[in-house]
């Protein structure tokens, strides 16, 4: 069971086990990777990779994980892999700066 309230944004979930689930819009091909806001109903960041044989997908996976504070495998990409809509699922986040993006 994920736990939400009303002023959770569409684009975040922390489910049972603790894991965080987003729902990411991918701009590829940025000069850097950062967020950059909220566009249509999922957290948008710019990666700095070409969408390329998944560069943009490993940079993007990188990038929650340091944000995150864990390790590579402990981000999956859970849907998107083709698309610039992606769902990511962090599992046991030792930081949650997710709190404060976009809003």
């Amino acid at each position: 069971m994920a736990s939400s309230s009303a002023e959770d944004p569409p684009w975040w979930r922390v489910d049972a086990d603790g894991s965080v689930t987003l729902t990411i819009n991918a701009q590829p091909g940025s000069k850097r990777t950062e967020v950059a806001g909220v566009h249509g109903g999922a957290l948008k960041i710019r990666v700095a990779s070409p969408a390329v044989e998944g560069k943009a997908n490993e940079e993007l996976r990188r990038f929650l994980a340091e944000a995150f504070g864990v390790p590579l495998r402990n981000v999956a990409l859970a849907r998107g892999e083709t698309s610039r809509r992606k769902t990511l699922r962090v599992a046991s986040p030792a930081q949650r700066p997710d709190r404060l993006w976009g809003r």
